[in-house]
């Protein structure tokens, strides 16, 4: 592990005003080299405090969003919104009192009766945007990434074929319920920035088996990123890194 990239905070709290930081600074940084700043979010309960101080910080509704793209690392199978999207928590925090166009919030469309064409489309809306050609992946500014329970990451789940996935940038996860659509690992693994969220001392257990197993991407999913750690920052509060020596 690369210790320089590991961030230990006093609370969950602390870890959203970190995550804000980071977010504000990727952003600029961003915008002023390229123009553009390209995000892809996770949902769940970790980041939404995160998503909170983002909807009503006065820093953040400075920025350009007119220039700033935003996509989802993955989305539960539900109606938009269903308490369950990952989307619908993005508008109840953040997307409905920030500046950012319609245009420019890439959403993953749940609404289509085979969950397979919604993930061609989602990966179709990729491509486009980013300007890919055919074997070609998007490289994102940013992708925020939380740490399951069982050691997943995105929807890619313990002995999932989904976590080899190399054709495609975009892949379904069926054996869950509700289904979910996801980008895959090289997509995770291309990002410029990679921010992982860790809270909870139910989180406690796994971080400490992540930090200290041979890296497993079938066992631990979360274990792609070991290719690239120079590139993740982890933000972990001190509930989660309680029994984590390595933290």
């Amino acid at each position: 592990m690369d210790k320089s990239k590991i961030e230990v905070v006093p609370d969950i709290e602390s870890l959203a005003y970190r995550c804000l930081e980071i977010f504000l600074e990727s952003a600029r940084k961003a915008i002023s080299a390229k123009n553009s700043f390209h995000v892809a979010i996770s949902g769940g309960h970790t980041p939404q405090k995160f998503f909170e101080l983002l909807g009503n910080s006065t820093d953040a509704k400075r920025l350009v969003w007119d220039k700033i793209y935003l996509f989802w690392v993955d989305e539960r199978y539900v109606a938009p919104d269903s308490q369950q999207s990952n989307f619908k928590l993005a508008v109840d925090t953040f997307l409905s009192k920030v500046p950012i166009s319609r245009d420019n919030v890439y959403r993953i469309f749940t609404e289509y009766r085979d969950i397979n064409l919604a993930a061609k489309e989602y990966e179709k809306t990729i491509r486009i945007v980013f300007h890919l050609k055919q074997n070609e992946i998007p490289q994102f500014d940013m992708v925020l990434l939380g740490l399951g329970a069982d050691g997943h990451t995105a929807s890619l789940l313990p002995a999932s074929d989904v976590i080899f996935e190399r054709k495609h940038i975009v892949a379904t996860v069926k054996n869950i319920l509700p289904a979910r659509i996801t980008l895959t690992s090289p997509v995770l693994c291309a990002a410029a920035r990679i921010v992982m969220l860790v809270s909870g001392k139910e989180k406690a257990e796994i971080l400490k088996q992540v930090f200290t197993s041979e890296p497993d991407p079938n066992k631990y999913p979360v274990h792609i990123l070991w290719p690239v750690l120079n590139k993740v920052t982890w933000l972990i509060d001190s509930a989660a890194a309680g029994g984590c020596d390595s933290c």
